[in-house]
């Protein structure tokens, strides 16, 4: 019978909502010179959220490290047969498909964090702007394609991954679920941001 477990702590969803938050309105004020300073700031926000998941994906809770999933590309290419036959794999944490878009949007994401810190300090010059908006918008494919990728896997494997990454719940019948939730630590990544954010806007 399943159960109801931890899967996700609360900085893992207090990281993964405000990443949504400042690239979506980083990218749409890229273009805009009256809005500079609000994607100059969320910019620097992306930066410290992408630094402070890169230690939790090393010390944190059992599914947040990147050790849970840290899959070949074998393994990839099996999920991606399992769903193409209607019988994939359940996993509690992150399927390998779905891996793969986080490891990119990490890697992209840090990219384009850095890259608009140096173009903002006016180093790289029109060379590493043009690799800094490639980069962004590679990062938005990659996001069109993870959320077709949650809302794909929402339907196959008969769970709401949206709702699971907003409670940090889902059912199983296997596996335990985190012990700590570390709500605190939630609590201080959100008072960081909006501390940023009211000081430099």
């Amino acid at each position: 019978m399943s159960k109801r477990i931890l899967v996700w702590d609360v900085p893992t969803r207090v990281f993964h909502w405000l990443m949504v938050l400042s690239f979506t309105i980083t990218f749409l004020t890229a273009e805009s010179e009256r809005n500079r300073d609000v994607h100059v700031v969320l910019g620097y926000i992306m930066l410290g959220l992408l630094v402070f998941r890169l230690l939790w994906g090393f010390i944190g809770t059992r599914y947040a490290k990147f050790g849970s999933f840290l899959f070949g590309p074998g393994a990839v290419l099996a999920y991606l047969k399992s769903l193409v036959k209607r019988k994939p794999k359940h996993y509690v944490g992150h399927n390998p498909a779905g891996s793969v878009a986080i490891w990119l949007l990490l890697l992209l994401g840090t990219v384009s964090s850095v890259s608009g810190v140096l173009v903002y300090e006016d180093i790289g010059g029109d060379e590493l702007i043009e690799v800094h908006d490639l980069v962004s918008y590679a990062m938005l494919f990659v996001v069109a394609g993870h959320i077709v990728g949650v809302l794909l896997g929402s339907v196959m494997h008969r769970e709401n991954l949206v709702r699971s990454m907003i409670t940090g719940f889902k059912f199983d019948d296997q596996n335990d679920g985190v012990k700590q939730s570390y709500l605190w630590l939630g609590i201080i990544m959100l008072i960081s941001a909006a501390a940023f954010w009211f000081g430099f806007t």
